[in-house]
């Protein structure tokens, strides 16, 4: 099939169809749906560095970005520089247009701090959508899991993301915790050492903290307020009553 913008009923098919699938599976599913116009778009996390061995194996032509807010850890931007070693994969680093000096003085010191919110929409949400207009993909990889929070319970293995207006996949949707890091270690994945430092859940290292025994996953992230999400996996609604 040549590549088009999928329709309703054949993300809701693809979606039924894929829900018992493996990873790989529906990661060839995208590959010979949309390629070239496929896009994944990773942190650098646990479960993205599982996909991104899949798609060394699978699709190893596929485009993958990372967010660089200017906020990301050391060890996160070293782990880009192992990936590209290892599988050869060079992912490329999409940027806010203010740098962070420019962006805190513009605001009078670090929006994180009192914004969260508008500092995750100006320095992730914002760069992704201007990507998105850029590189043209029909189709876009997340490494979300269903058990991770309330947002992404919600989420279907393949669905029309509205908020950029393209298909989505989320081939680990169904995965656990114990599923990802067996993965890793059957496959000497790469991957953050954070986690070997009680960093579940990587993003920013202003926003992000170690958690303690007992803690949620994503405690870490955003600790001491409400928000669990940077908005990328959020769901955009018009009414008022959706996430």
């Amino acid at each position: 099939m040549a590549a088009a913008q999928a329709t309703a009923d054949e993300i809701a098919e693809a979606s039924e169809r894929l829900a018992g699938a493996t990873p790989q599976d529906a990661l060839r599913w995208a590959a010979e749906r949309f390629r070239p116009r496929l896009l994944m778009a990773t942190a650098f996390g646990a479960e993205g560095c599982c996909i991104l061995h899949m798609l060394s194996e699978v699709a190893p032509d596929t485009h993958v970005i990372n967010l660089e807010t200017g906020y990301q850890f050391p060890e996160t931007l070293e782990l880009r520089e192992r990936i590209k070693a290892r599988y050869g994969i060079e992912v490329e680093y999409i940027h806010p247009e203010q740098t962070v000096a420019e962006y805190e003085a513009e605001h009078g010191g670090p929006l994180h701090v009192l914004r969260p919110d508008q500092c995750c929409h100006d320095r992730k949400v914002l760069p992704l959508r201007r990507a998105v207009e850029q590189i043209a993909p029909l189709a876009w990889i997340s490494a979300i899991r269903r058990d991770q929070t309330a947002d992404r319970g919600r989420a279907g293995v393949v669905e029309w993301d509205k908020k950029f207006n393209l298909t989505k996949l989320n081939p680990l949707l169904n995965w656990t915790k114990h599923d990802v890091w067996g993965f890793i270690a059957k496959n000497d994945v790469p991957y953050n050492p954070l986690h070997d430092r009680d960093y579940p859940s990587i993003g920013c290292w202003p926003c992000t903290r170690p958690v303690a025994a007992g803690e949620d996953d994503r405690a870490g992230r955003w600790a001491g307020k409400v928000k669990k999400e940077c908005g990328l996996h959020v769901v955009e609604v018009t009414d008022g009553e959706g996430i």
